[in-house]
């Protein structure tokens, strides 16, 4: 597999980015922050979605952004792919739209999410744990393997090799046994109950219950159906009394209503009398009103500027009125700012003369202070001029040493015998050189006593082992006796040898220490010619500094007395604004006066208005008093004629009530209910029997239909026990399967784990004698937990944590590559896996190990690996890449951007310097 493209839109620091990816090393290079890991991270997004972050889906989106776009193109096994990721946040979520589509090579397509990841997953046969532990080493967790306990790095890589499948499938065998297991318990539980259950049914002899019940039944039967008789006789008799009843009643009903009808009309006619009284009394009290509020108009009529109370009086008089206030009001608005205008002119004059009089204020305070630099200026040049008076008398007295005496007398051997005297006047451009010189002969002085010191040691030394052999008698020479040597004579030489070489070394050391003398006198020398320098110097800086004082000053002077007499103009000008500023205040009052009086006529048209609102709200109350008064009068005749139909009706209603009092026969009616009571009472007594009786039937009939369900509780009890018996003979079988088959797959589990520890060790083996190879261990060894053991080339295993922090990291890469790789070639065969992807890895690498670290990428791309992804800024790895990208962010939008450099023509370096 590997990536062909990705597309990023507002995702992290990337606000549009485009990039193509292609097989071999990449290395995605930047400073820290820019975003080198983001990218990747989009690719792992793509792939898995939410599954991939570390945090939520809205923390991808770029900050100020509501909407983000991931595109990534992909090849895997010969078909291509693209997946797109589309986020949009809104109302505090987000929305995730996801598509994949294969492009080249297939037919396929996945909507939504949780399809595409569960594709990818099926795809890449691991899903977003699996590929961060196989081919995705991200930044801070190169040693997450490594320090991972065993059993959790055994699950890890059991996941990576499809033995987890197994594992779950042992798991679910073993769940599947246990579940049997249990319903297997449950079921002999249940047998056991139905069989004691029905032992307890047989032993209760329920067919003979039965028959007894049944019987007692028949005999209830029959007295049930003689009481019923009963009953149905005196209902019959009370049927005839309650008829007889009816009709009398129903006679005794109707005069009743009659009588109430009756009542009710005459009720009704005395309340409608009522309510025309209330009628006549209202339109008396509405034309008192009328009255009032006409008296009342004729006091409103001067105020509100009318001659008579009429509709088209009042229209006019506030049309009047509407027309006076708009001249008024247009007049007002002139007026209004009028006055705002001069008020405003005024208030900027004055501030105006204020700010004149401040700025004239200021600029004597300015010409004062200039004058004041201006002295200051002129007592600077003062001091200077005096301390340079002061170095040059320094500087002659200096010069003096040079020119009123020897500057240097010096003597210096040249031969064994010979010396040469010389004197020199020195310079003082020449005493640091003649210095420096004697500085050489003193050197070689001191050599050469050093070497007379040595040689003289020698000859002394010669001297006294040669006295000493003579005092033996031997020769000093050969060390045989004086009388038989031809040598005996050459201790007299060396005597004289030891007497000039202390002659010699004692004129050296004359010499050393006059050459010590001119030293010193020559340090003097040279200590004045560096202080006649540096007075020179100060002298012309200073005197750079006394004209530009001089300069100073009478600037400074010139322009005091400009500002002094830009004082004078600015306090005329401020004096004439002020009196311009009076002038405009004094307008202004005016106009505002001529405000107040328009507002008064303002007022009092508003007051005229409200009368003639008054005098119109008047007329208005007494038409509609009016208009009541003729409503009420209608009322009062439709009253009327409404009394006299029921009038009528009363009539008509008295005439049937005699009637009717006329037909009602009370002896009839008592004999009747007579007969009607007595029946009641025998119904009654039967109907208690009767109930009485239907309780102990229902109790046999429920005792039968109990008997009946315990009978057939018992024929159902034995058909379950068949059942149960067949049930748990059958789990029984089953549990011994599915105890085997998980036994099956945990053999199977371990037998794939050792050929995979296998070839795992020996891939690891391999990268690690890449990396290793030339250092102190010798191998690695991985037991059947995945327990990693190294050895030393001494045979000392040790454990990998005991590795120091940069050998523990390249390690752990070791372990990841050799896994990838394992992956890659397959167990029976190679299987397309994802690209190798290594977020920072030279953490913490130094120097040494970031070269076995480009050795192990080399290698695995030897290895087959079509495509490594690498984010890293150190300069190896740059140089080991097929293709650079840089990732540079801008500092004032925040974003990041992403260039393709040529590898050919890269400059490393110029890369570290950024």
């Amino acid at each position: 597999m590997r990536f062909d493209r990705v597309r990023l839109t507002n995702f992290k620091p990337y606000g549009d980015a485009d990039v193509r990816l292609s097989e071999g090393v990449t290395v995605i290079h930047g400073l820290n922050g820019s975003g080198k890991s983001s990218l990747l991270e989009a690719c792992f997004f793509a792939l898995y979605g939410s599954k991939a972050l570390d945090g939520t889906l809205d923390d991808v989106i770029t900050n100020g952004e509501d909407e983000t776009e991931v595109d990534l193109w992909f090849t895997h096994d010969g078909v291509s792919y693209h997946v797109s990721r589309r986020l949009r946040e809104y109302d505090d979520r987000v929305d995730h739209d996801c598509t994949l589509e294969a492009t080249a090579g297939g037919d396929l397509t996945r909507d939504g999410a949780t399809a595409v990841r569960r594709f990818v997953t099926d795809l890449l046969r691991m899903d977003a744990d699996a590929f961060v532990n196989c081919a995705y080493v991200r930044q801070g967790e190169v040693n997450a393997l490594i320090n991972a306990s065993p059993s959790q790095r055994q699950d890890v890589i059991d996941d990576l090799l499809q033995l987890g499948t197994l594992e779950e499938y042992r798991e679910r065998a073993g769940d599947a046994r246990l579940g049997v297991e249990d319903v297997l318990n449950a079921k002999r539980a249940v047998l056991r109950e139905k069989e004691r259950r029905i032992e307890e049914k047989e032993e209760r002899d329920l067919h003979d219950r039965l028959n007894g019940l049944e019987s007692d039944l028949a005999e209830l039967d029959e007295q049930v159906d003689h009481y019923e008789d009963q009953r149905d006789s005196a209902r019959k008799t009370r049927s005839e009394a309650v008829e007889t009843l009816s009709t009398y009643e129903e006679k005794r009903d109707e005069l009743e209503a009659v009588e109430s009808e009756i009542e009710g009309i005459e009720t009704s006619i005395r309340e409608t009398e009522q309510e025309r009284e209330t009628h006549r009394t209202a339109i008396g009290e509405a034309r008192e009103r009328i009255d009032e509020i006409e008296s009342g108009i004729d006091e409103q009529l001067d105020a509100a500027g009318v001659e008579t109370a009429t509709a088209a009086a009042i229209t006019d008089r506030r049309a009047e009125l509407d027309d006076r206030e708009a001249e008024i009001r247009a007049e007002l608005d002139d007026v209004r700012v009028n006055a705002e205008a001069f008020r405003n002119q005024s208030e900027t004059l004055s501030e105006k003369a204020d700010d004149l009089a401040e700025r004239a204020a200021d600029a004597e305070r300015e010409a004062e202070r200039r004058e004041e630099e201006a002295e200051a200026a002129a007592a600077e040049v003062e001091e200077h001029e005096s301390s340079i008076e002061e170095l040059r008398e320094e500087a002659a007295g200096l010069r003096s040493r040079f020119e009123n005496g020897k500057g240097d007398a010096e003597t210096d051997g040249v031969d064994d015998d010979e010396t040469v005297e010389e004197t020199v006047n020195v310079g003082p451009d020449e005493a640091a050189g003649r210095r420096e010189t004697l500085r050489e002969r003193r050197g070689e002085a001191r050599e050469r006593i050093a070497e007379l010191s040595a040689e003289l040691k020698n000859a002394r030394e010669r001297v006294v082992d040669a006295e000493a052999l003579l005092e033996a008698g031997k020769c000093p020479e050969c060390g045989q006796p004086v009388e038989d040597s031809p040598h005996a004579t050459g201790i007299d030489e060396d005597r004289e040898r030891v007497a000039t070489l202390e002659t010699e070394l004692s004129a050296a050391r004359d010499r050393a220490e006059r050459l010590d003398d001119r030293i010193e006198t020559l340090d003097g020398l040279v200590e004045a010619a560096d202080r006649l320098d540096e007075i020179d110097d100060t002298i012309g800086t200073v005197a750079e500094r006394v004209e530009e004082k001089r300069t100073e000053a009478s600037e400074k002077r010139e322009a005091a007395s400009e500002k002094r007499d830009e004082a004078g103009k600015l306090r005329e000008q401020s004096e004439e604004t002020r009196e311009v500023a009076v002038e405009k205040r004094e307008e202004a009052e005016a106009s505002e006066k001529r405000v107040r009086e328009l507002e008064a006529e303002i007022d009092a048209i508003e007051d005229a208005r409200m009368s003639v609102s008054t005098v119109e709200e008047r007329l208005n109350t007494i038409s509609d008093l009016n208009e009541r008064i003729e409503r009420r009068r209608e009322k009062r005749a439709n009253l009327e004629e409404v009394n006299d139909e029921r009038r009528d009706r009363l009539a008509d209603k008295r005439d049937r009530r005699d009637d009717l009092r006329e037909d009602v026969d009370e002896e009839a009616i008592e004999t009747a209910k007579e007969r009607r009571e007595d029946a009641e009472d025998y119904i009654e007594q039967v109907t208690e029997e009767l109930d009485r009786l239907d309780e102990r039937r229902t109790e046999l009939q429920n005792a039968i239909g109990g008997v009946r369900g315990e009978i057939a509780a018992l024929e159902e009890f034995r058909e379950e026990r068949e059942s149960l018996a067949r049930t748990v003979e059958s789990l029984e079988s089953l549990h011994d399967e599915t105890a085997e088959l998980e036994a099956t797959y945990g053999d199977l589990r371990a037998e794939l784990r050792q050929r995979n520890v296998r070839e795992l060790e020996r891939t690891l083996n391999e990268t690690f004698e890449l990396v290793y190879g030339n250092d102190a261990y010798s191998h690695i060894e991985l037991d059947g937990q995945y327990a990693l053991t190294v050895y030393q080339k001494d045979g000392e295993p040790l454990d990998p944590e005991q590795l120091s922090g940069g050998e523990r990291a390249l390690f752990n890469l070791s372990l990841r590559c050799a896994i990838y790789r394992l992956l890659a070639e397959g167990i029976e065969g190679a299987a397309p896996t994802p690209p190798l992807i290594l977020d920072e890895p030279t953490v913490f690498l130094d120097s040494g190990h970031v070269s076995r670290l480009v050795d192990l990428v080399e290698e695995m791309r030897g290895f087959g690996v079509r495509q490594i992804l690498i984010v890293s800024h150190d300069d190896e790895l740059v140089g080991a890449a097929d293709e650079l990208l840089t990732v540079e962010k801008n500092p004032r939008t925040n974003r990041s951007t992403v260039t393709r450099e040529d590898v050919a023509g890269l400059d490393v370096a110029s890369l570290a310097d950024d």
